[in-house]
């Protein structure tokens, strides 16, 4: 079964079949009869026969940084919808956190045969990262990051985080704060700014031992805690880069006799579905993240259509949830 016998049993020609395929323009009643084939013999078109003749294959990818983050997965589902919508398939690549596989993903996509276009989901931009990402001969975004010269669609990390510590700034005395990586810039750097900008315009006083850098994990959540009540005498506040790392630091609390929020309250960041089930409800940060991909994969999709877009930027807005972890 191909496309000719498609035209034969439809009663239209070639062409019309053709067009109908790559969603060119077919009048309602031809495109009735050639679905109405289609529905029929099960047809489906040769993916190779079609890069062959328009040189695409309907293919995106996505590189991200794990798939097990809840973050993720909403960044994900935004560009797989978006895409869907307009007939592209994705092709995923997930790098578990390690740079030098991220680039062999970058450099095994930049052959224009693999793919029609690639997403990555950013986190940290290593002169390797730069280097491949210069070869791309393709349209490409970054998700989650802000790069100088590229598609962008990014959040404010800065600002959401200040938001969130003014916004508790007069039930806050003596602090901590667990952040990330300061190489991943938006959930390191600028989170951590955020944090200690927010502390000093409220007059709050943060003492140089009370800023530490862990995983992305609950466990790392809790020993980050651990070490903060060692070390800070009279700890009231913790402030965590992301929800995963405060559902650790809840835990920490827990164990140790400490009430949250009456004794310690803590905050997260990413609002998952756990902040909001979880007891007490966990005060965080909500970002748009399926929103997103979906504007990752539209910012993608229009450099399909324009060549020239090349350097266009989102910055996606967020939200404040107050819940019962803060006083």
């Amino acid at each position: 079964m191909d496309i000719n016998d498609i035209a034969r049993r439809a009663g239209v020609s070639r062409a019309t079949v053709s067009r109908y395929l790559n969603n060119g323009y077919v009048s309602q009643e031809k495109r009735r009869q050639i679905q109405l084939v289609i529905d029929e013999t099960g047809y489906v078109p040769s993916q190779n026969a079609r890069q062959l003749r328009t040189g695409k294959t309907r293919l995106v990818g996505v590189i991200i940084p794990k798939i097990n983050s809840q973050s993720v997965s909403r960044m994900v589902a935004g560009i797989t919808d978006r895409l869907a919508e307009n007939n592209y398939q994705v092709v995923l690549a997930n790098t578990n956190n390690d740079c030098q596989t991220e680039v062999s993903y970058i450099n095994l996509f930049s052959g224009r045969k693999h793919v029609d276009g690639l997403i990555l989901i950013g986190t940290v931009f290593t002169p390797a990262h730069l280097e491949a990402i210069q070869r791309l001969r393709m349209p490409f975004v970054v998700l989650g990051q802000r790069l100088d010269g590229y598609p962008s669609v990014y959040h404010n990390d800065y600002a959401a985080m200040h938001s969130l510590v003014s916004s508790i700034a007069p039930q806050i005395t003596t602090p901590g704060y667990l952040g990330v990586l300061e190489e991943d810039i938006a959930a390191g750097e600028h989170r951590r700014l955020g944090f200690q900008d927010a502390c000093k315009e409220a007059g709050i006083h943060v003492r140089p031992e009370a800023l530490l850098q862990v995983q992305f994990t609950s466990d790392a959540g809790y020993f980050g805690a651990e070490q903060l009540l060692d070390t800070i005498e009279g700890l009231d506040s913790i402030i965590c880069a992301t929800d995963d790392i405060a559902f650790g630091a809840m835990m920490c609390m827990r164990e140790y006799g400490k009430r949250v929020p009456e004794d310690v309250q803590i905050t997260g960041f990413g609002d998952s579905m756990l902040s909001r089930i979880i007891h007490p409800s966990l005060t965080t940060v909500h970002l748009a993240y399926k929103t997103s991909g979906e504007h990752a994969a539209q910012l993608l999709i229009r450099q399909f259509k324009n060549k020239d877009l090349k350097t266009d930027e989102e910055v996606m807005s967020f939200d404040i949830h107050l819940r019962n972890t803060t006083r």
